[in-house]
């Protein structure tokens, strides 16, 4: 699979657009930020 082809998701912290990594192959539906910085400012979200 071309790295263009790969499925992608918006951060809903930062807003930016992230890819698929082989790392969450295996739970890719419940990833939801796009890093562990992400993750730690999640109550910053409005």
């Amino acid at each position: 699979m071309k790295k263009s082809e790969l499925p992608t998701k918006k951060c809903p912290v930062c807003q930016l657009h992230f890819t698929w990594r082989k790392k969450w192959r295996n739970n890719w539906d419940h990833v939801i930020y796009c890093s562990e910085r992400c993750r730690r400012h999640k109550t910053d979200i409005h």
